[in-house]
């Protein structure tokens, strides 16, 4: 475990788990933990043992969002969300590894972004995703305009902003923001499970699904098929491809290593 005041990252063999710890504010995110995310982040993404990361969160909220006690709104704001909160965002899109959110109680503001960046993500039942800015004069931030649309479609997308909904778990799987709703107390562990049965899988096609799925939003059907095809051309060539197409014909599991 690192040594992190406001983060903690644990390893469970090919799988790491980055956990927000700040659970007496309701893992509101303040300066530290914004600028120790970044750090827990790029040191995860570095491990060559850690296939799949798990976000997690302790207590009983996953976050609460911007701690405004710390950051105030106002001038600098727009350099807080780009230089503040953008890198650590961004890590987790660009990663070379699968990340899955598990999402307890509320999940809020930027902290929602956290979550809904994540490929895959675990939502207990009586959870919520909830963009409060409306009832301060404000609009989601963080990248959340971009997942509440493309997941709910516009309309949706803009009665939850303008009328500060909170998004319950069940509408949340309904809608694609999240992948599996599971009992209250639940999601930590089932992330947990899904990774190691994810980290078990081909390291290539973790890596190469997630970027070609990530540029396919905002790229024309041509573009997306020339871009699967030079990837798959790599995975062909592989040796981890050879070797299962070999344990196919021997009606064996196969063992991937990433070669």
């Amino acid at each position: 475990m690192s040594a992190y005041d406001t983060v903690l990252i644990e390893r469970r063999g090919p799988v790491s788990t980055v956990v927000f710890n700040r659970p007496d504010k309701l893992n509101a995110i303040d300066s530290a933990l914004r600028e120790e995310l970044k750090a827990a982040f790029a040191e995860v993404e570095a491990d060559p043992e850690t296939r799949v990361v798990v976000l997690a969160a302790e207590g009983r909220a996953f976050s609460a969002g911007v701690d405004l006690g710390d950051s105030p709104v106002g001038e600098g704001v727009e350099s807080l969300l780009m230089d503040g909160f953008k890198p650590s965002l961004d890590a987790i899109a660009t990663s070379q590894k699968p990340w899955i959110a598990a999402i307890q109680g509320a999940c809020a503001g930027v902290g929602a972004a956290y979550a809904l960046t994540c490929d895959l993500a675990v939502m207990e039942e009586d959870a919520y995703v909830y963009q409060a800015f409306a009832a301060i004069g404000l609009i989601p931030d963080g990248g959340n305009h971009w997942h509440m649309v493309q997941a709910l479609g516009y309309k949706r997308a803009y009665a939850a902003i303008v009328g500060a909904e909170k998004l319950p778990a069940e509408a949340c799987a309904a809608c694609g923001l999240v992948n599996r709703v599971v009992p209250a107390g639940k999601a930590r562990q089932a992330a947990q499970d899904w990774a190691e049965t994810l980290a078990q899988g081909a390291p290539r096609t973790l890596r190469h699904a997630k970027t070609v799925l990530r540029q396919a939003v905002a790229s024309t059907l041509d573009d997306t098929y020339a871009h699967e095809a030079r990837l798959q051309s790599e995975c062909a060539l592989s040796k981890d491809a050879e070797n299962a197409i070999a344990a196919f014909f021997r009606k064996e599991k196969p063992v991937f290593t990433g070669d």
